[in-house]
């Protein structure tokens, strides 16, 4: 997700894609610990996905 997608999303939207994205961050670490991720790769992806849909809902709270 594009910061230019987050841009038209309502808030609402945004905070389901978060508690999507930090179970699939979740999986991917038990995954890893299991040494089943061939993809590590998704873990910093995820993570970094997580961050900008937190900056997007700070900067919605701040307005």
């Amino acid at each position: 997700m594009n910061t230019s997608e987050l841009g038209e999303t309502s808030v609402q939207d945004l905070q389901k894609e978060l508690l999507s994205l930090r179970e699939q961050q979740f999986k991917l670490r038990m995954q890893k610990s299991t040494a089943q991720l061939g993809q590590t790769h998704l873990l910093k992806q995820t993570r970094r996905d997580i961050a900008r849909l937190k900056t997007a809902l700070a900067q919605r709270a701040g307005d």
